[in-house]
């Protein structure tokens, strides 16, 4: 049986979608996985397959391909642990009755079914909200950072068998999103109204940073250029969401 899922990953600092398609079919026992997968991800059919078995399912003794669509990008990372565990459970009739079309799975297994953090949750949040995908299920530890990407539902789960009873038909706590805000207050180790003297390159700060400029520092050393370099943050503005991402 063939089953299909959505994972995400990073392709230089954005994020894209990959369609994890898992095919059982009978015959000798393989599990194989393609599409330019590295090492990590070769070494997911050893936890993936640890991982089911720990929790109480079936593993399949069967021929298992796993393909990670689009197959000319190169896969890097163990977040497709959770979308290939899924994909398989489907496959093999173990979790049918949830429309999953628009959910979008991350998450790295242990061998005991625990759903491990990852890095890299901020881009594939934003790529898959772009896309028009409306849910993500991602370990608990990444639920907080996830929740600064808004219209877009955030599930964290704990073990592989959390995700399962999702997948028959169970409802998982959806995580409220949050606002971002600077801080009110921030204790800068080197502020600028501190500087005594050196009144032009004060200046030559204040015109850089105000208008977005380059700005080369040159003096004997002690003159103060590290000083003054140092106290720049203390004269910029607060970040937006954008910045801070």
């Amino acid at each position: 049986m063939l089953s299909k899922i959505v994972s995400y990953s990073i392709y230089g600092i954005e994020g894209i979608a990959v369609d994890v398609e898992v095919d059982v079919t009978k015959g000798m026992p393989r599990f194989d996985i393609v599409g330019l997968p590295d090492a990590a991800v070769k070494e997911s059919k050893e936890r993936v397959r640890a991982a089911i078995k720990n929790s109480g399912m079936d593993f399949p003794v069967a021929v298992i391909t796993v393909n990670l669509a689009p197959a000319e990008i190169k896969k890097e990372g163990s977040q497709f642990d959770l979308a290939i565990a899924c994909a398989l459970i489907r496959a093999t009739n173990q979790g049918l009755d949830r429309d999953i079309k628009d959910t979008v799975f991350i998450g790295e297994l242990s061998l005991d079914g625990t759903v491990r953090p990852m890095r890299g949750v901020l881009p594939m949040l934003l790529s898959a909200k772009e896309k028009g995908f409306k849910k993500v299920i991602l370990p608990k530890e990444n639920v907080e950072e996830a929740c600064y990407v808004n219209d877009i539902l955030i599930m964290g789960v704990s073990s592989l068998n959390d995700v399962r009873r999702y997948l028959s038909g169970e409802d998982l706590e959806v995580s409220e999103n949050k606002s971002f805000a600077p801080l009110e207050e921030f204790d800068y180790s080197n502020d600028l109204r501190y500087v005594k003297g050196q009144y032009v390159a004060r200046r030559a700060l204040e015109v850089a940073v105000s208008g977005a400029h380059n700005i080369l520092l040159v003096g004997a050393p002690g003159a103060g250029k590290t000083m003054l370099a140092k106290c720049i943050p203390s004269i910029m503005p607060d970040m937006t969401f954008e910045e801070a991402l």
